[in-house]
């Protein structure tokens, strides 16, 4: 008789947990015993047995159930009041707190507390919370070798892998990343491809942790360093929009497409006003646009960048830098290498654009002032990295040799005055010490076998984040000596970028010397007799006259002594006072008889071929 037990349950309660319950013994069924089975048992004689002397043992295995979590924001606003009490009204929260203060319990509780509170202020002024006690101990600076290790690689979720075209940490810590992606080459990117970008957190790899849905893809992105919620973009189709976290995934508002660029808006950077709202955008239509998102539809301010106003040809921006500190100031670095520098007191477009700077070979893909010397700026361009004084424009400060690899991005740390970062297509992060090594990078990373993008280091300056051509980011951590610096080195770096600009001025003023005087040369013989122009012409055609001439007789003295040394014969004059006798007399003479037949057959043949020779 086979005993089945049979336990039904519901498919939604699979997988939960199996719970007890105590309950009285129950007889489910009595079997009596068989005499007649006995005559069919069979005695096993020997029974052989095998034992272990240790112990057995059983091994079990249990996995915890998987919690995913999610974070939810709460916003805590004046408490406490009872719920027929408007916080905003103002009558009603001075009659309820004059209420409360007549209250017999108010007066006894605020009287306690005084005491408490009297004797935690008096400890506060008999001893300084905030007193350092090891100002005067000196610092000791790691002495390993500068390294980076890689610490997480965040990859595009998508079948169809898109270039990173922009980095940007979020100003809370550094816990979030964004990250732009959309691939530039003009309409080759495949059926299919998708328009998302994502914040990452630095914490989770495997999943984004927020998706940016545009309309078109996203060429550039960049947190607002006010509210950590508020992000600005750029798109491909020259629209910019911005996204509140706390409402979702689609913009809040986006540009209207008559008021916008007619190009790829490769930068966007917030402004430092008071309400936090506003940011500019430049891009290859060769304009640069103010906006305010709380009236996005079209930009309040704009500037053409045009040059050279005889041609009013426009210039594509490609890079964009802003400092804080110099709030009307700002850079644009342009698709055909130069670096324009502008003002936005100028009262008119020609005002605006202070100068430029003739920077590289290709396009100028970042531009960012020194963040402890603000003076100073780096530009990442062609094959090298320069380094920039606003006082000279001619040539830079510094620059690094031309390398194998074109360089693609660059930046400062923001922790150590004398480092900055740069990418190459050859998926090589180089990290630069000015103060340790000019010549070359303080140490060479290979991060990827694919072009690098992008790079960002993080406000710390320990982390750096490095987007890949293939749509991957790579995080790397910075060994300590990288990090962070001695005291002395921005006191150093300006030294150094003084002592350097110096050098340049006085090279740039003995180079005007130098052309100068080559001027002055130049016009010297011209103006030497002081006639008209027609006079320096013909002084001019006279002086070559004259040239030509020389060299005719100079080869036709060079022909004479040829011939004279091939006869034996010496050109060489006697005195006037010297005798000789009657036999070298006689052959002299018949010799100049000669000389003189072969010159006039020579010069004969001189005369015929001159006059090719002058044509």
């Amino acid at each position: 008789m086979e005993i089945v037990h049979v336990y039904t349950k519901k498919r939604s309660e699979f997988g939960r947990q199996c719970t007890f319950t105590d309950r009285a013994a129950k007889l489910e069924i009595d079997i009596a015993p068989d005499s007649s089975l006995l005559d069919h048992f069979i005695e096993k004689n020997p029974c052989d047995q095998g034992l272990q002397v240790a112990p057995e043992q059983s091994e079990h295995a249990v996995n915890t159930e998987r919690r995913e979590t999610e974070t939810h924001g709460m916003n805590h606003v004046e408490g406490g009041w009872p719920k027929d009490i408007n916080p905003q009204e103002v009558e009603q929260t001075i009659r309820y707190r004059k209420k409360v203060e007549k209250d017999e319990v108010y007066i006894q509780t605020i009287q306690q507390l005084g005491n408490v509170m009297e004797h935690a202020v008096k400890q506060n002024n008999a001893v300084d919370i905030y007193e350092e006690y090891f100002v005067d101990v000196e610092e000791h600076l790691p002495t390993d070798l500068p390294e980076a290790k890689t610490v997480n690689i965040y990859r595009d979720p998508y079948d169809i892998c898109r270039s990173l075209s922009t980095l940007c940490w979020s100003p809370d810590g550094g816990q979030k990343m964004a990250a732009s992606y959309s691939i530039l080459d003009f309409q080759r990117a495949p059926t299919g491809t998708k328009l998302d970008s994502f914040i990452w957190d630095i914490e989770s790899a495997n999943k984004p942790e927020l998706v940016l849905k545009p309309t078109s893809p996203l060429v550039s992105l960049e947190y607002n360093p006010k509210d950590a919620h508020i992000l600005a973009g750029g798109c491909y189709n020259g629209q910019v929009a911005f996204w509140d976290t706390r409402k979702g995934s689609h913009p809040v508002e986006m540009s209207a497409i008559e008021h916008s660029h007619t190009d790829a808006v490769h930068r966007v950077i917030y402004l430092t006003a008071k309400s936090g709202s506003e940011f500019f955008s430049t891009s290859t239509d060769g304009r640069v646009l103010w906006w305010d998102i709380r009236k996005l539809s079209e930009p309040y301010e704009k500037l053409d960048l045009v040059v050279n106003h005889t041609t009013g040809q426009k210039i594509g921006g490609v890079a964009l830098e802003f400092e804080s500190t110099m709030p009307t100031k700002f850079m644009i670095g342009t698709e055909h290498g130069s670096i324009i520098s502008c003002n936005r007191k100028g009262k008119t477009p020609q005002d605006k654009i202070v100068g430029s700077y003739p920077g590289h070979l290709g396009p100028v893909y970042a531009v960012q002032r020194n963040p402890f010397s603000p003076k100073n700026f780096l530009s990442i361009g062609d094959w090298t990295a320069r380094l920039w004084s606003e006082d000279i424009r001619e040539s830079s400060v510094l620059w690094t040799r031309n390398g194998t690899s074109l360089l693609t991005d660059g930046c400062w740390s923001p922790s150590r005055p004398a480092v900055f970062f740069t990418t190459k297509q050859n998926g090589c992060l180089d990290i630069w010490d000015i103060l340790f090594k000019q010549t070359e990078p303080t140490l060479s990373v290979q991060v990827s076998e694919e072009s690098l993008q992008c790079v960002r280091v993080q406000e710390q300056g320990s982390l750096v984040a490095v987007g890949s051509k293939m749509g991957a980011i790579t995080l790397l951590e910075l060994s300590e000596n990288l990090a962070s610096g001695p005291r002395n080195e921005k006191a150093n770096l300006v030294t150094m970028f003084e002592r350097e600009t110096r050098r340049e001025k006085i090279l740039e003023g003995r180079h005007r010397e130098m052309k100068l005087k080559e001027k002055q040369a130049k016009q010297q013989p011209v103006e030497k007799e002081g006639g008209g122009e027609g006079d320096g012409d013909e002084d001019l055609v006279a002086k070559a006259e004259e040239e030509f001439f020389s060299m005719l007789e100079a080869e036709k003295k060079d022909q004479r002594k040829r011939r004279n040394k091939r006869l034996g014969i010496q050109d060489e004059e006697k005195p006037a006072g010297e005798k000789t006798s009657s036999g070298q007399n006689a052959e002299s003479q018949s010799s100049a008889e000669k000389i003189e037949q072969n010159e006039s057959h020579v010069e004969t043949t001189e005369e015929q071929t001159t006059p090719s020779t002058a044509q």
